[in-house]
């Protein structure tokens, strides 16, 4: 008997969910909305410190009508059930399954919601979907990008419906987005989006540079093996995580000899970082000298040294005030969008 050929399943679809500052309130609503025949997995990263414990899964399982458990390495993604990420570890999809990675951070975040997105792109394709919520700064605005350009469908909180609106706002500038909607509506939306009949067409073309990206983050947290210098070429620039050189990746970003990657937004953000320590380092080793200072002239007394010393304190108290008001007046207050 003639065997008949075998044919090529599609790959199946999933939700994929993004959000970072606000985001619980905002997952919490996406939940609430969601229908009970929901025929999407869903697979949510929000980001969170490495060593918090987190109860996200048990907020939103209590939230609406799915269930929402802690992400499990390996399980096999099921339908109307939403898988939460873990901290500290990535989440992502490969071949209908969930993947639990301690790769590379990306942007600083472990889970990134730039990798989450990037393995559905890759393992569903016109099938995936992805929603990038409440936020800061430019992260998932990559990850939907790719989404996109395997043909999946990406949608955002709408900005006014988000408490911290740089992400939505980042991926609407970015133009990758193909509808908003409120939190709460897209239960609605997704149901509309699953009642589509996708038409089968030829099998993309492998996208090399996404797939390698894809493989680091599911990769070990330090790995010797990656040809980071096949993503792009050097940018000058040094990761903030390793001090590694960083390569220029398309589409603006970049990634380091072990496999740190960073957005231009949080690289900046990095930068403003390091440079704070460093002017509260100075300002603490500015308080040390004129105490010293001080405490050398008050010892010596009324000599040409003690003036010295003297002199010296009251040169680095001057030089104290002056960073100490700089600083007063470049970190934004309790609450802006600088906090996550």
């Amino acid at each position: 008997m003639r065997e008949q050929p075998q044919v090529s399943r599609p790959p199946p679809g999933a939700v994929a969910v993004g959000a970072s500052a606000g985001g619980v309130e905002a997952l919490v609503q996406f939940a609430g909305g969601l229908p009970d025949d929901l025929p999407y997995p869903v697979l949510v990263a929000l980001h969170m410190p490495a060593g918090a414990p987190s109860v996200l899964a048990h907020i939103i399982d209590r939230a609406g009508p799915l269930p929402a458990t802690a992400a499990v390495d390996g399980e096999e993604l099921e339908p109307g059930h939403i898988y939460v990420a873990v901290p500290n570890r990535h989440l992502m999809v490969h071949q209908n399954r969930v993947v639990v990675s301690q790769g590379p951070s990306e942007s600083g975040h472990r889970p990134a919601i730039n990798a989450l997105f990037r393995s559905v792109a890759v393992s569903c394709e016109r099938r995936a979907v992805g929603i990038l919520m409440s936020g800061v700064l430019d992260d998932g605005v990559r990850g939907l990008s790719a989404i996109r350009s395997r043909g999946g469908t990406t949608l955002v909180q709408h900005p006014d419906d988000a408490l911290f609106a740089d992400m939505p706002c980042h991926a609407l500038e970015a133009e990758v987005v193909d509808a908003e909607a409120r939190a709460v509506e897209f239960g609605r939306v997704l149901t509309e989006l699953a009642a589509r009949e996708l038409t089968e067409e030829a099998g993309m073309k492998p996208d090399r540079r996404m797939e390698l990206e894809n493989r680091i983050a599911m990769g070990p947290r330090f790995s010797t093996t990656l040809d980071s210098e096949r993503l792009g070429p050097p940018s000058g620039y040094t990761c903030p995580d390793c001090n590694g050189s960083l390569m220029a990746v398309d589409g603006g970003d970049y990634r380091c000899r072990v496999g740190h990657a960073w957005t231009a937004d949080a690289l900046l953000r990095a930068r403003d970082d390091e440079i704070e320590r460093a002017l509260w380092t100075a300002i603490r080793s500015l308080e040390e000298k004129a105490k010293l200072s001080r405490t050398l002239a008050d010892r010596i007394g009324a000599t040409s040294l003690g003036e010295l010393h003297a002199a010296a304190a009251e040169e680095a108290e001057r030089a104290m005030t002056l960073l100490s008001e700089h600083l007063a007046k470049a970190i934004p207050p309790l609450g802006s969008h600088h906090d996550e």
